[in-house]
Formats: structure tokens, sequence, C-alpha cells
């Protein structure tokens, strides 16, 4: 089928800045929210009231859309909170509501008529029939659970083509169906669909074998290079495939994962799908073009998980080795909205030389004064740094990461510019190498959108 329509990317923005971030890089839309009626507790505390107003009105102003999460389960305790948190989301005047339950669907249309229901990937949309009695609901576009095939998306399509539908392309995976886990409610009393998942299954475990006669337990022994985070998924990277899902026409918006990640993950993922994106319609995808940038980024090791295969013809979809590993290059600092400071995220001296990467759209042109150098080699962007003085007059041989000081640049660049360099020079600035240093780190995101 020959798509008549550019499909949206919708990308997450877990706070502010974030969102500002995602839609510089190239999001058509964004998503997030300001409570706990959000999946993201920890991401919906970082927007208060007043911050969400000012992103939906700073991607309006840009022609851009945002989608307010509303999207747990209530409990009856709740049903009061839900109507008034509606009623207020509604008076900022989202595009549109993303939720989970038959109820709140019903809620939402009483208290917000004229705002547009999504459906949360926590409903668990597999087959036309449910959409349609969603549909039937009101609700006007579905995102699809993560275990469905292409080809179901476009059955769904083909009994209901009025209906848009949504699939996730990036980000993390979950070790239940779409979210529908207990584990962490069990281990910690964090229940996952009511926001506050402990990511449980990211954590290694140790397996042993009790004797309830004798009282013996035995610690069994991993078999070396098998590792023990037994429930721990890969994380859901669709790049490559990006060309498949738009040629199908049934796909209205590409989805990224991540509230709680990093404003780096929020530009640069962005920004690959959005390339992405872009070429197919412009006839040069190059899928390796795609990976090299995401593979930039911290990651669990990278699956194209279910969409394209089934579920069971999968056997490379789990990271039994790690919580999460480096990308190939790190973060160095973030440039300001104004494009005129820069904010230490990683250890930076005079003299060194990092790579620019700019939202999409942006260009900047090579000059050189005594604060710095930017020139173009091979297509890329360069700075190096001739001098590290922060805005209060204090200066700096070396600055490190978590300095709040915002540092002078030497010229103006595009407001939320990444400077970045590789990771094995990340490293070696602190002494260390990627062999000494494996990644064992307790993971802040899970996967509700």
């Amino acid at each position: 089928m020959t798509p008549t329509f550019r499909a949206e990317l919708l990308a997450p923005a877990g706070n502010l800045e974030k969102m500002k971030i995602a839609l510089n890089y190239g999001a058509d839309a964004v998503y997030g929210g300001t409570s706990t009626f959000s999946l993201r507790i920890r991401s919906g505390k970082e927007f208060d009231l007043e911050d969400y107003k000012a992103g939906i009105e700073y991607a309006h102003a840009r022609g851009k859309k945002v989608y307010t999460t509303i999207n747990s389960f209530p409990f009856n305790s709740q049903i009061r909170l839900y109507e008034n948190h509606i009623a207020q989301m509604a008076e900022l005047k989202p595009d549109a509501l993303i939720v989970s339950s038959p109820g709140i669907i019903k809620m939402a249309k009483k208290i917000a008529p004229n705002i547009p229901i999504h459906l949360s990937t926590q409903a668990n949309v597999m087959n036309a029939l449910d959409a349609q009695v969603y549909y039937d609901l009101g609700v006007s576009r579905i995102i699809v659970a993560r275990e469905i095939s292409l080809k179901d998306c476009e059955a769904i399509k083909s009994v209901i083509p009025e209906l848009e539908l949504e699939v996730f392309v990036h980000g993390s995976m979950c070790f239940a169906y779409s979210g529908r886990c207990l584990i962490s409610a069990i281990q910690t009393g964090r229940v996952p669909n009511r926001g506050s998942c402990a990511n449980d299954c990211r954590f290694p475990y140790e397996i042993y074998a009790h004797n309830p006669e004798s009282g013996v337990t035995f610690r069994l022994d991993e078999e070396e290079g098998i590792g023990t985070y037994i429930m721990n998924a890969k994380d859901m990277n669709m790049a490559s495939h990006v060309n498949e899902i738009l040629q199908s026409g049934v796909i209205d918006s590409l989805k990224i994962e991540g509230r709680t990640k990093s404003p780096y993950y929020a530009g640069v993922v962005t920004k690959a799908y959005r390339a992405a994106i872009d070429d197919f319609y412009d006839k040069k995808f190059d899928a390796t073009l795609y990976q090299a940038e995401l593979n930039t980024t911290q990651n669990r090791g990278f699956s194209d998980a279910y969409l394209i295969s089934r579920p069971f013809e999968k056997h490379d979809t789990q990271s039994h080795d790690f919580t999460i590993q480096n990308g190939t290059h790190q973060v160095a600092a973030l440039v300001n909205e104004e494009g005129t400071t820069w904010k230490c995220k990683d250890k930076t001296c005079v003299g060194d030389e990092v790579e620019i990467v700019l939202p999409v759209g942006a260009v900047v042109e090579p000059m050189e004064n005594e604060r710095g150098k930017l020139e173009v080699r091979e297509g890329r962007y360069y700075f190096t740094i001739k001098a590290i003085e922060s805005t209060s007059n204090k200066r700096f041989e070396c600055i490190h990461s978590g300095d709040l000081n915002d540092i002078l640049l030497p010229f103006v660049l595009p407001g939320y510019t990444i400077l970045r360099r590789p990771i094995a020079e990340a490293l070696e600035k602190k002494g260390l190498t990627e062999d000494s240093t494996p990644m064992r780190m307790t993971p802040k995101n899970h996967l509700c959108d």
C-alpha cells in the first residue's frame, strides 16, 4: 500500500525541558502528565501544573501537539480525584487524553467532550473485536499492545479505517504482557498498574534449591556467560523497520518510550526516528545511519521486538548479563535554551574537543575566538574548548558532572544543542575502561505510555 499521509512521530516528555528538547529534535507530538494518575509517577511529579501549561503553549505555538497521560487504573476512593484532574487538564487544552480504563473513557467523554481520547497500551488491544468496542465508546486512537503484529494492525484498520493506530517503536520492554505485572507489587508493594513499578525484573536473581525434610538449602550456580538477569527484557529498537511500518500505510503514529530517561535520550532518539521517517518519504531510507545514533545511548541491548516477528519466533529479547550498558557516546554538556551557556554533564577540561549535536533543521558556521573553536569535518560539527568560564566569572581548568555553574559559550549555538564525546574517551578521563566498568545500574525506566 502506498502511504497517502505522513505518520506522526510521538516522543516522551518527562518534564518541561525534555518536552522542549523532543519538540526541537523533531517530534510532531509529545506525551506526558502532571500527576500520579499517569503511569510515570516520577515524571509526573517533574511536571507541575504551571510547567505543563507552559509546555502545551510552547508546543501549540510551533504547530505541535501534546497528549496528556491519565492512564493508570482508579480505585473507588479516587474516582472524584480523577474527575477533578480531567477537568483541570481539559482547561489546558491538550490535543488528546491517554486513558486505559473504560470507566475513565466514559468519564472523560462527559467532562471533556471536545478532547480526543487515545487508548493506552495498558488496555492490551490485539484485535479488531476489542478495537471496535473501544471505538464505539468514543476512542479515536488506540496505542496497540506491544505484542501485536503489523499484520494484525492491518486487520484492525481494514475493519475500522477511521480508527488511528499508534505503535511503540523504541524504548523499554516489559517482562510481562504490556505492563500487566505484579512482581513489583509482591516484592515492594509498588503497583505497576498504578504507576509505581520498582522495575524488579531488571535486577539480578540468585536461584536456590531447598529440601523441606532436611531444611538444607543449596545455592544453584549460574552457568558461566548466561547471567542472572533472568527477567530483564532488551530494549525495543524498530528503526531498521520504519520503512516496513510506514509502507503498510496503517500506522498513524510512531511512539518512543522514555519519559524518565535523560535529555540526551529525548533529543538523540527523537532525531534518529525523525530522520528515518523523513528519509522513508524522501525515498532515501538507510537504517545504518539511524542505528549508529541510537547506539550512542545507554541501553539494555536492542531487539526488534514483536511487531514484525511473533513473540514465539523471537529468541533474542532478553538481556541476561546486565541491567543496562553504556552507549558508544557520553553526553558532555547541554546548551541552554538561549544558546549562550552550557551545563556540564561529564568531566570536561580546557583543550577538550566535543562533538556538537544540533536540533533538527539547525545549522552553524565554523568560527573561532579566544574561548573556543567550531569546525566541520565530514559533515559533523566539533567544538574545541579553549576556556571554561562561568557567568559568575569563575574560571576552571576542568569542570565535573553535577557542577551547577552556567559556562559561557564562545559563540551562540541553537538552544538545547548537545555536546558529546566517545564513551572510551569519557571513561579514560575518569581513569576507567569499558571492560573494568560493566554497567550494573538500578534502572529508572519502565514501559507504560
